[in-house]
């Protein structure tokens, strides 16, 4: 193994798109620099603000929470919360909750689980095992996504800090821009401004690759849950994965470039996309049409929802 090229100690990583071999201290020193650059970035802290987490207990949400407590947790003007949806996934998520509150505990901080069947009546397997003309993950995103909503609101967030991380942005760029959906391009996070109903989000981790994010876990010894779901081989995303993976591994920085394109491309598709406008659905959720997005699904299943 070479040697860290900051203090000549044994590297754990060779980071490709810079060239630099870095020793554990120093490349969780490169994480969290970025980390709070992004948090800099997103957030203009006055003081008094609330955040929730999402927290799923996956490598990425786990290590987003555990930045976030340590970046931000320790100021006496700002409040944190990690929130978990319990999607109704019997052979993925029970292992995650316990973990999540056990984290939540030794940080100090509340955790709020919000569950598909309290909230829908529906759980996801029954979902799966349902005769329906979208996949799996369609109606788990769009559920999942309002079900997070929601209890941020409730708990009076300002902001829901979500783990996505830089293969994910990439990856949702380059699956919009193959659609033509160029009208989502400009509605992708973080978010500069709220609007009414919806919880602005941010993303601490967008400029960090998924393998990092799963390296600074190991380094730091951070406990996360290790399953895969088993609904996330039907995901279409996965297609966009492949592509990336195999660019990034041939022309390494290809992730970080799409990222700052679409940085550059952010204020024109702003101002040719302003935010839409927004009614109430009659579940009290925001909406840009008669029914939000997770009212029209899941009346397509009410022959199976209780």
């Amino acid at each position: 193994m070479a040697a860290c090229d900051r203090c000549g100690g044994k590297a754990v990583t060779l980071v490709r798109y810079s060239g630099a071999h870095l020793c554990g201290r120093h490349f969780c020193e490169f994480v969290e620099k970025r980390v709070r650059h992004e948090l800099r970035r997103q957030l203009d802290l006055r003081g008094g603000e609330r955040m929730a987490m999402a927290v799923s207990g996956g490598k990425d949400s786990i290590v987003a929470l555990h930045l976030v407590a340590d970046i931000l947790g320790r100021r006496k003007d700002f409040e944190m919360c990690a929130v978990t949806v319990d999607e109704g996934i019997g052979r993925y998520r029970p292992p995650a909750i316990p973990l999540v509150s056990g984290l939540c505990g030794e940080l100090g901080i509340e955790h709020i689980v919000v569950s598909f069947e309290t909230l829908y009546g529906i759980t996801m397997d029954q979902v799966a095992e349902a005769r329906r003309d979208l996949s799996t993950c369609s109606y788990c995103g769009v559920l999942r996504r309002a079900a997070m909503n929601k209890a941020a609101r409730e708990w009076g967030a300002d902001f829901i800090a979500t783990g996505l991380n830089l293969d994910d942005t990439a990856q949702s760029i380059l699956m919009n821009l193959c659609r033509g959906d160029v009208e989502r391009l400009a509605r992708l996070g973080p978010h500069t401004s709220a609007q009414p109903g919806l919880v602005r989000r941010v993303q601490p981790l967008r400029t960090i690759p998924e393998g990092e994010t799963t390296l600074y876990a190991i380094v730091r010894g951070l406990r996360y849950h290790d399953l895969e779901c088993p609904y996330a081989p039907e995901a279409v995303r996965n297609s966009y994965r492949d592509v990336l993976s195999q660019l990034e591994d041939k022309f390494p920085g290809t992730r970080h470039s799409i990222l700052k394109s679409y940085d550059e491309l952010l204020q024109g598709l702003s101002s040719a996309y302003q935010p839409a406008r927004l009614v109430e659905c009659e579940c009290g959720e925001p909406t840009t049409r008669d029914l939000c997005k997770a009212c029209e699904l899941l009346r397509s299943l009410d022959g199976i929802r209780r």
